[in-house]
């Protein structure tokens, strides 16, 4: 009979994997921190753009939102890069830091135009047609400072 094949050949999972290490307990731990903290800072950059866009009148709530996520978002990303962690991770903590740094920009603007931008809120609100709407962007327009028209 020629060659016949053991049966430890045959099955894959027996022996050991060079690519898969087991974690130890500290590294299931700060993993498990990593989590959590990751799913606090997205809570907080989605409710601060939830409460953005609610009505202006939140911004100072947005606000607090928005450096919070931002907070929390440097601390994922240490820690991502401290205890090499998923890729996936990674890619989530920047694209939710860079989310984060467009709020900050658009809290910013909303509180240094609020007037225009509660009018503009406002109008916008009760505009039933194109035409109104379109009429409320001309207003916001014509009330902000020159150079910025």
């Amino acid at each position: 009979m020629g060659g016949s094949r053991r049966l430890e050949n045959m099955n894959p999972d027996v022996g050991p994997r060079p690519s898969q290490q087991p974690r130890s307990e500290a590294e299931k731990s700060a993993l498990g921190v990593t989590q959590n903290l990751f799913r606090a800072f997205l809570l907080t950059a989605l409710g601060a753009f939830f409460v953005f866009s609610l009505n202006v009148n939140y911004v100072w709530l947005s606000a607090i939102l928005t450096l919070a996520g931002l907070v929390l978002g440097i601390v994922v990303l240490v820690r991502t890069l401290k205890h090499k962690h998923p890729k996936l991770m990674l890619f989530g903590t920047i694209s939710g830091l860079v989310v984060t740094a467009v709020m900050c920009l658009l809290i910013l603007t909303s509180a240094l135009f609020f007037n225009q931008v509660s009018t503009y809120q406002d109008c916008s609100r009760s505009a039933l047609t194109e035409s109104a709407k379109t009429q409320c962007l001309t207003q916001l327009e014509n009330s902000m400072p020159g150079p910025l028209r």
